[in-house]
């Protein structure tokens, strides 16, 4: 299958700690309706499960949402949605000390959508000044010998600085589950140290978070193939 262009969107909050319970619920399933808006080819909510640099354990973020879209259009359309704005002024704003949002277009293979169950790992990098286009073509370079636990690859320039706080390239992994990911860091610890070799002078700060696509999460479309042929679709929505 051809690597298609897709727009990747993530966004970390940052819940307050005196928050109840039942509002974060709230905030997690309202945040994953917005799949019924039609314009996301994939859009998943949940808890970040752990944090893996020390940027981002400072941070503090409790949450992630990731979603992917056919086109930054597409992308803008969701954002100006008055369901998606009413989400985030009456269930994200009133309970999250901080949010950041980063966006990049990545060319990926594989379904639009993780398998329920997959394990992610989401990388910003806030590059030093001058150094996020070498950074990228870094990434890009770190694509080719990926361990083969790793399903899918994606990472680019974010487009959208006004939240990004300087985190200006963004990389996303996906492995089958928790434990192959678990297996990659305690197994690949050479290869995983000789990319972070050739990264960290590159570096002013790196957010590392690791969650889990929750189950609540999918939509019809399962693949690439169904975001470029509407004929899939139709006969997917008379299964």
């Amino acid at each position: 299958m051809a690597s298609i262009a897709t727009v990747e969107h993530i966004v970390l909050f940052k819940v307050r700690d005196s928050t109840d319970p039942s509002k974060v619920d709230a905030m997690v399933s309202n945040l994953r309706s917005l799949v019924s808006l039609d314009i996301s080819v994939h859009l998943a909510a949940g808890p970040v499960l752990r944090h893996r640099s020390t940027a981002a354990s400072a941070a503090g973020f409790t949450h992630l949402l990731h979603s992917r879209y056919r086109s930054k259009a597409d992308l803008a359309a969701y954002s100006a949605h008055p369901a998606h704005v009413t989400v985030v002024k009456e269930h994200v704003l009133p309970i999250c000390d901080d949010v950041m949002a980063v966006d990049w277009v990545a060319e990926l293979d594989g379904p639009a959508a993780p398998p329920t169950g997959s394990a992610v790992r989401l990388t910003l990098a806030k590059p030093k000044e001058g150094a996020a286009a070498e950074l990228a073509r870094t990434l890009a370079e770190a694509k080719s010998f990926a361990p083969a636990a790793v399903t899918q690859l994606s990472y680019g320039e974010n487009f959208s600085p006004a939240r990004a706080k300087g985190f200006d390239v963004g990389f996303l992994a996906v492995f089958p589950s928790l434990e192959e990911l678990d297996a990659l860091d305690a197994g690949e610890k050479d290869l995983l140290e000789s990319v972070k070799e050739k990264v960290r002078p590159l570096l002013e700060s790196v957010i590392v978070v690791d969650a889990v696509v929750p189950n609540d999460h999918t939509r019809i479309l399962k693949s690439y193939d169904e975001m470029v042929d509407p004929r899939i679709v139709f006969w997917k929505l008379l299964e």
